[in-house]
């Protein structure tokens, strides 16, 4: 038996040991695995992750039993030293000297640090492993018990750099982006989509400062701030430094390896060193004079260092290699693909901007205008997967190559069937895997729906982007075969939302129990029982109080529960118009029950902090002073934000804050398949930000225009015109059949936008359907929204004012006892949930 030594347990070396234990051959060889951290590998590429959950078990790639039940011995811990090649040993820093026949040198790379005078400094990190994190938690923890207004900087403004600006965030630090170059991400983006990213991070509150070189770093012993020159200072207490990576060669210089001038092990495409017996993958592998940064990369080169092992010598690394990626940074979609920056002489650029969005797509295309050389997304990647295919695959693009990335409603076109793609197209580059493997696992391996291609072929299950495109072929080639594709609720119904949501109104069955019993199977779980409350919901306007048992935890309780067990309070503020009478009550009621305030963006206050046994009483106090619920809690309508309209705004066209009372108290309560959120501008000037929302209000000569189906978050989306000059009797008729056919028609937790998109015939369809009626069912879903309308009841009046509701709210069953274990600690002048160890 020959025995396979991999220095280093990072992903790629992970990703080795997975690739060796699916093969045949792997039972004539000992595999044995050495890891410098203390723990198995886990995954570096959504690090700031740890930040939200501080839970590494989250993070790991397999548990320690994973490598027992594939014959592989992981030794945690522990760091080679030095290799001996004329012994073909390894010998470690606590002097374990094993041989091998294959070494496997999977180092991995350090953070960069430049040399800046001060760089040891206390408060000086770099951004690498679990470790580095849990050091910058408790060294930030301590400044803000000195300072709640503590600042901390990151040093390097490239895609780390980034994810570093996120976890000071997090951390409740003033974060503070340094970067050397004029521009972010100088490597993956051009200016202009450059200053597009950074208008949106700023907006988020990054400081962001560019052309910075750090001279010195200031303090006496600790940092207190970072110098520029010499009349140019930043303050900050903590940096981060995440200015690069330096390959982990040291193993490869000091036994004799063929070097990079500028540090890597140089290897060939079979990702052999200059050693035979020894291979190098991952960010200390040269190939090709280059480091490869990406996971996709080293995992193809541990793939290419498997089959060589185990005799398949014609799997070579291809000579080039892919650098296209898709990634959200701090809620920011920013992927780059081909040729991002393109030379005049080789084609032409089109490109579309909306900085109001905070948008920005450009494409580049050859000259005669038939070929997709390359791109930058920013703020919006949706169509991402799609534009990579088609350049990989030099597929043919449309006389007019601007529909590409132009939005639907201002002329852009949608993409063919993913069918249309040549087998050999990579749909999943970080598993290597085609559209043709995911094809042959339905058509000839027996796979039924998503979860069976996932187990067979492991797509979708590195960084995910491309489970959107994944799931796409699998329908299409379960619909080319002529099975029946269908997105039921879960194994206890056969039947998707709107399905069933015929069938509850039809039958008028008015309890869970009795829907399981006459439409469905078994006991129901967790993702069957909050739907069938929406449903109910929406159907009937029963509220949350009729069967807590199936509704989430937020539901159950009425509020939106937070990091540390607490809720939060969210009293309705109508288009933000607030008396001061009702200020003051909140206020008092925040102070009595030492309550966290803050204003939302919805033109609201929230209320953080409330222990589950406190919330009957500070409603109490806020129904008594003529509030209700907020439903911030809910998958209901939230807001409809306002201007201040005609009555003060010298711009205003419309009365927009009476009009936007009137629609938020008319939908208010009602649930729906997702949030909804509305907005009013009473001019163009769109201070509401109207077409941003679910449904959006914007004042004009003649009316409102009234806009569709925009979403913020994530990934955010424009509003669509639907109709435009309406009186308001119009505009509340309208928006009573859109929201009552998407009620109808979206399936569980799809929000306005993307129901759109896959709603056939898109905005033009609802425009028939909404405007003029062609499905004939507008005077159905006006009586359906208005018996909504009138069964109205708030539902915290309903639980302050019914006993059996007011015993839900109570931390233990069989306790009247409250929970001492919630501890919170200071920010600025007010509190927040102590960080959890």
């Amino acid at each position: 038996m020959q025995t396979v030594i991999v220095v280093g347990n990072g992903m790629v070396g992970y990703k080795f040991c997975e690739k060796f234990a699916a093969k045949s051959k792997s039972k004539d060889f000992k595999v044995i695995v050495f890891g410098e951290e203390p723990r198995p590998a886990y995954d570096r590429v959504h690090l700031s992750e740890f930040f939200e959950n501080q839970d590494a078990k989250a993070l790991e790639m397999a548990p320690s039993e994973w490598y027992l039940e594939n014959n592989i011995d992981l030794i945690v811990d522990e760091r080679v030293a030095d290799i001996d090649r004329s012994t073909k040993t390894i010998i470690t820093v606590k002097n374990k000297v094993l041989k091998y026949d294959y070494l496997v040198l999977a180092t991995g790379s350090s953070a960069f640090v430049p040399s800046i005078k001060g760089a040891e400094k206390e408060g000086v990190f770099v951004y690498r492993t679990i470790e580095d994190l849990e050091g910058m938690l408790g060294y930030a923890a301590k400044l803000k018990a000195k300072n709640p207004k503590a600042r901390a900087a990151v040093l390097g403004g490239g895609l780390l750099g980034l994810e570093a600006g996120k976890a000071v965030m997090d951390m409740g630090l003033e974060p503070h982006i340094v970067e050397f170059a004029p521009k972010l991400m100088p490597r993956q983006l051009d200016a202009r989509s450059s200053k597009v990213l950074q208008l949106k991070l700023e907006s988020i509150g990054l400081n962001i400062h560019l052309s910075k070189a750090t001279n010195k770093i200031l303090g006496n012993g600790a940092i207190v701030g970072m110098e520029f020159g010499e009349d140019d200072v930043l303050d900050v207490e903590m940096l981060v430094v995440s200015a690069g990576i330096r390959p982990r060669d040291e193993l490869g210089k000091t036994c004799g390896l063929d070097m990079g001038v500028r540090g890597g092990i140089v290897v060939n495409n079979k990702m052999q060193t200059s050693d035979e017996n020894i291979f190098a993958i991952g960010e200390v592998a040269l190939y090709n004079q280059m480091i490869y940064g990406l996971v996709a990369p080293g995992y193809d080169m541990a793939g290419v260092a498997v089959n060589q092992i185990i005799g398949n010598v014609e799997h070579l690394m291809p000579d080039d290699i892919d650098m296209s990626t898709k990634l959200k940074l701090i809620g920011v979609d920013v992927a780059s693909f081909g040729e991002p920056f393109m030379p005049a002489s080789k084609g032409h650029s089109i490109i579309f901007e909306n900085k109001a969005q905070h948008l920005y797509k450009r494409i580049n295309v050859s000259h005669d205008g038939k070929k997709l050389l390359g791109g930058i997304l920013v703020g919006d990647a949706s169509d991402y997967n799609m534009l990579h295919q088609v350049f990989l695959n030099g597929m043919k693009i449309p006389e007019d190559p601007s529909q590409l990335i132009l939005p639907a409603s201002e002329g852009g076109s949608s993409f063919g069937s993913v069918l249309d793609l040549p087998d050999t197209a990579q749909v999943c580059s970080c598993e290597s895997i085609s559209k043709g493997d995911v094809c042959c696992s339905i058509t000839e391996e027996g796979c039924n729906n998503l979860g069976d291609v996932i187990t067979k072929t492991k797509a979708t299950t590195g960084c995910g982007g491309c489970k959107p495109m994944v799931t796409d072929l699998v329908n299409e080639t379960l619909k080319s075969l002529g099975k029946e594709v269908k997105e039921t609720i879960c194994e206890h119904f056969d039947y998707n939302r709107q399905e069933l949501y015929d069938l509850v109104k039809v039958s008028k069955v008015s309890t869970y129990d009795e829907t399981l019993n006459t439409f469905g199977k078994g006991h129901g779980c967790e993702t069957c029982k909050p739907l069938v409350a929406s449903i109910f919901a929406t159907v009937t306007m029963e509220t949350a109080n009729r069967q807590p048992s199936i509704q989430d935890t937020n539901d159950r309780f009425l509020a939106n529960i937070q990091r540390n067990g607490t809720y939060s309070v969210v009293p309705r503020v109508a288009a933000g118009e607030i008396t001061p009478d009702q200020l003051i009550v909140i206020g008092e009621v925040a102070k009595k029950y030492d309550l966290y305030t803050k204003i939302t963006g919805g033109q609201r206050i929230d209320l953080f902090g409330a222990q589950v046994h406190e919330l009957p009483l500070i409603w109490k106090e806020l129904i008594a002073a003529g509030f209700e619920s907020g439903h911030a809690y809910g998958k209901s309508l939230r807001t409809v934000k306002s201007c201040v309209g005609a009555t003060w705004c010298r711009y205003g066209m419309h009365e927009s804050v009476t009009f936007a009372i009137e629609i938020e108290n008319r939908y208010r309560g009602l649930r729906s398949p997702h949030k909804l959120k509305g907005g009013v501008s009473g001019c163009i000037r769109e201070c509401a930000e109207a077409r941003g929302k679910d449904f959006g209000l914007i004042a004009v000569d003649g009316g409102w225009n009234l806009y569709v189906c925009g979403n913020g978050g994530a990934t955010p989306k424009h509003a669509i015109l639907l109709a435009e000059q309406l009186d308001d009797e119009t505009v509340v008729k309208y928006l009573d059949r859109f929201l009552m056919f998407y009620i109808r028609t979206a399936g569980p937790l799809v929000r306005t936008a993307p129901w759109l998109d896959k709603l056939d015939g898109g905005i033009g369809y609802l425009k028939q359907v909404i405007i003029e009626d062609t499905l004939g069912i507008a005077q159905d879903l006006e009586t359906e929204m208005q018996g909504l309308v009138n069964r109205y009841e708030c539902e915290w009046k309903q639980a302050v004012e019914n006993e059996e509701v007011m015993k839900r709210f109570k931390h233990f069953v069989n306790s009247d006892d409250t929970d001492d274990t919630i501890e919170f600690v200071p920010m600025r002048t007010q509190k927040k949930p102590k960080a959890w160890a």
